[in-house]
């Protein structure tokens, strides 16, 4: 405790000298803060005045803005009156024009009813006068009718006829005046076409020509194969015929041995058979085992290899005529028409060449190219049937195409590219003019001096039948028959139809390549001798 007293006189010793400095620091801060309240206080003092000089200043200039708008105002309002009178006015002289105008439109519509008025008077007066002049006529009728029928009555009298007869009789005057009028009809409708079509199909046709030429042909019906020796053609034939008996059974054709050295003939309709026959023989020749078993072995393979060959030639054909998306089975029958000949013409080239020739007739009058091609290429693929089947290759073809689900235009080309059935579609006339560029084109086809004559016969027989014929004479190779007609009988009218009658007879009876032209000749000739 007595030594903890003098540590506590000592702090408040301390204490004592500090108090002084303290004083000091409060009145210091009090001197401070009264500085800063008063200098405060001036500031807020004179802020005030600031804020009342705005103030006045502001409600001043606000008194003369208001004044200058208010003046503004009064301005815009002067001018706006000012327009507004300008605008009524002209309103009002536009009023006064209209009601000017209208009161016209009245005038005048009083006195367009005035006139209707008038009008309507007048129509009135000439319903009554035409319903007066229609009984007039009615009346006149019942006479004229009675004048007639009594007129009838004395002709009948007079002629020694009935009415039955002399009816006949009329019709039959007006039946020949029908038929002069109808050749003079058709004398001037023909030559309006001739005019019209023949430049253009000329132009057609001549293109397509052009644009297709293919080679002349000159194909056989038979085969020869050439036997090197005497002793091999002993050996074809065989003991007693064994051989050659054998062959043509396997092989279903005529093998023709005659005299002439170093030959041996193959004979068949079928154009397939005969070549596989041919080539079968052909290797037994070279082998030169010739006996009744290896004929069919060696007959057995040129068969398969034949078939191949066909798909081939078929597939080639597809390909040249660029027709797509054939069924395989149409395809070796293409390639049976390469062994076929019609009057000496190979047919699958002629298949090709009507593809040719009908795409361009098509593309010419803007249809299907690629159809028309299609129809051109498949129109004779019944020749490849004919000769298994009975009928015509028209109607075999449109069958045989049927089964693969053809287009009907491809189907209506091949049953009707020879006139046997309607056309249903344009592109049959197109196959069927192809088909007659191609067969009568030089060098296409070949005919027999026998069947020529009857063709020329044919045609001079039917022109004959017709009334009125004198003579007929078939030129040109049948391309064209002259009949000369008797003048007496025959007018100029009646000469056209005659021909055009002929052209149909020719056309419905008669099978034959390319078009005939029929010429009609009448001519009056007066002789007299001067003595």
């Amino acid at each position: 405790m007595l030594t903890y007293l003098p540590q506590v006189l000592a702090a408040e010793t301390a204490d004592l000298q500090l108090l002084p400095f303290s004083i000091g620091i409060v009145l210091g801060g009090l001197i401070v803060i009264a500085i800063l309240n008063w200098m405060g206080r001036n500031a807020l003092q004179r802020a005030r005045d600031e804020a009342l000089k705005i103030h006045e200043n502001a409600l001043l200039e606000g008194q003369n803005r208001a004044k200058q708008i208010e003046l503004t105002a009064k301005d815009e309002q002067l001018r706006l009156r000012s327009v507004f009178d300008r605008e009524a006015e002209s309103i009002r002289a536009e009023l006064k024009q209209s009601e000017i105008r209208l009161n016209k439109r009245e005038d005048n519509l009083d006195k367009k009813l005035d006139t209707l008025g008038v009008k309507e008077k007048n129509l009135s007066d000439a319903d009554a006068l035409a319903n007066r002049r229609e009984k007039a006529l009615v009346e006149k009728e019942k006479e004229i009718d009675q004048v007639v029928a009594d007129q009838r009555t004395r002709l009948l009298q007079l002629t020694n006829l009935n009415f039955d007869q002399a009816k006949a009789m009329l019709l039959d005057r007006i039946e020949d005046e029908c038929k002069r009028d109808a050749g003079a009809i058709i004398q001037r409708i023909t030559d309006q076409a001739h005019e019209e079509a023949k430049e253009k199909s000329k132009m057609i046709i001549l293109q397509a020509i052009q644009r297709y030429a293919a080679s002349q042909t000159s194909d056989h019906t038979v085969s020869t194969v050439a036997i090197p020796t005497d002793d091999m053609k002993g050996r074809v034939i065989g003991r007693e015929g064994r051989n050659i008996r054998a062959f043509e059974k396997v092989t279903g054709v005529d093998v023709i041995i005659d005299d002439t050295p170093g030959v041996v003939i193959v004979s068949c309709f079928d154009p397939v058979r005969r070549e596989t026959s041919r080539i079968s023989l052909e290797r037994l020749v070279q082998d030169g085992r010739i006996h009744p078993a290896r004929i069919e072995e060696v007959f057995g393979q040129v068969t398969k290899e034949m078939d191949e060959e066909l798909l081939r030639l078929g597939r080639e054909a597809v390909q040249e005529a660029n027709v797509q998306n054939l069924a395989r089975p149409i395809i070796p029958m293409l390639g049976r028409l390469h062994y076929r000949t019609s009057y000496g013409q190979n047919v699958l080239r002629h298949a090709i060449e009507v593809a040719y020739l009908s795409q361009i007739i098509a593309d010419e009058l803007g249809l299907d190219g690629a159809l028309a091609r299609r129809c051109g290429l498949l129109h004779d693929i019944g020749k490849s049937l004919d000769h298994e089947h009975e009928g015509g290759h028209p109607q075999l073809g449109k069958e045989f195409l049927k089964r693969f689900n053809e287009p009907e235009a491809v189907l209506n080309a091949a049953e009707g590219h020879h006139g046997d059935v309607p056309a249903t579609t344009p592109y049959t006339p197109i196959v069927m003019a192809a088909d007659a560029i191609s067969a009568s084109r030089p060098g296409a086809r070949r005919e027999s001096l026998e069947r020529y004559v009857k063709r020329l016969q044919e045609l001079e027989e039917l022109a004959m039948g017709f009334d009125g014929v004198r003579q007929a004479y078939a030129i040109q190779a049948g391309r064209e028959v002259r009949v000369i007609v008797d003048a007496k009988q025959v007018d100029d009218k009646i000469s056209s139809k005659i021909a055009r009658d002929i052209a149909k007879k020719i056309e419905n009876l008669l099978t034959y390549p390319g078009e005939i032209k029929v010429t009609l000749i009448r001519e009056v000739r007066a002789v007299e001798y001067a003595r």
